[in-house]
């Protein structure tokens, strides 16, 4: 199977600040020795508690931030540089607030059209809009109102239309579904199933949820302190966890309509 996205020995730390004028300042290891692997078609979960290190390990993969130690491949191809044009057109992600990550400013014609625009992607710009809003269950319409006319579900499909815009070969998520109720919420996981499908996509799902996880991913990686806690299929891991982290997450996690047990 075709390795997409890789990362081998990644290290992230963060200097605190100083508890007394000439003390020492410490640090604070945000990940410590991860390594990934995206496979294409098999969808991938990282999940752990909040100060896990599954941000600082997300911005890392996006190359949003510089790992210590450490590499982040796409295809085989080292990611460097500040503005790897070829991997932002191959890797899109969809944030946990839409509200917060949508221009208030602009139209939603503009903003689905934005990365288009930044990345220079050849091609109708104004068809290819409408071909991804029709794609998310919005109406042409939609295109030429903006972001507060709309319901927190109807942002979030806007937010994943604009990462669907360039045709990325991996859509990584990052808590798409928390801010969201239960019912909206669980039409945006089915719609965002659906989307990988129809069009070939490789999800990364960053949560804290491992029921989300169970719907959405064949793989997970669950991640403690920084560190990898457990990974594999993820019907194994959930199914006979072997770290009690692991145990306590699933003991944890509330139960989604129509999720399995």
């Amino acid at each position: 199977m075709t390795v997409l996205l890789s990362a081998e020995g990644l290290r992230r730390s963060f200097r605190l600040p100083r508890r007394s004028l000439c003390g020492p300042r410490g640090e604070r290891h945000a990940v410590r020795d991860v390594g990934v692997t995206v496979t294409a078609g098999r969808h991938l979960g990282i999940v752990g508690e909040s100060g896990a290190g599954k941000s600082t390990l997300l911005r890392l993969l996006l190359a949003l931030d510089r790992p210590d130690a450490g590499t982040v491949r796409y295809r085989g191809r080292a990611v460097e540089g500040r503005r790897p044009t070829w991997f932002r057109e191959a890797v899109q992600v969809v944030l946990q607030d839409p509200m917060s990550s949508l221009n208030p400013r602009s139209v939603v014609r503009d903003i689905v059209a934005e990365p288009l625009e930044c990345l220079k992607v050849p091609g109708d710009h104004d068809s290819r809009v409408a071909e991804v809003l029709a794609a998310v269950g919005l109406g042409p319409d939609a295109a030429w109102r903006y972001p507060h006319e709309f319901s927190g579900g109807q942002r979030q499909r806007i937010a994943i239309a604009r990462a669907l815009a360039p045709r990325p070969e991996v859509l990584v998520a990052d808590e798409p579904f928390s801010a969201l109720d239960a019912s909206v919420r669980a039409q945006v996981i089915d719609l965002v199933r659906d989307l990988a499908a129809r069009f070939g996509m490789t999800l990364v799902l960053v949560s804290h949820d491992l029921a989300v996880v169970r719907r959405l991913c064949e793989e997970v990686i669950v991640l403690k302190d920084g560190e990898v806690a457990e990974r594999g299929d993820t019907a194994d891991v959930l199914r006979r966890p072997r770290h009690p982290y692991t145990r306590a997450l699933l003991a944890a996690v509330p139960r989604l309509p129509g999720a399995a047990s």
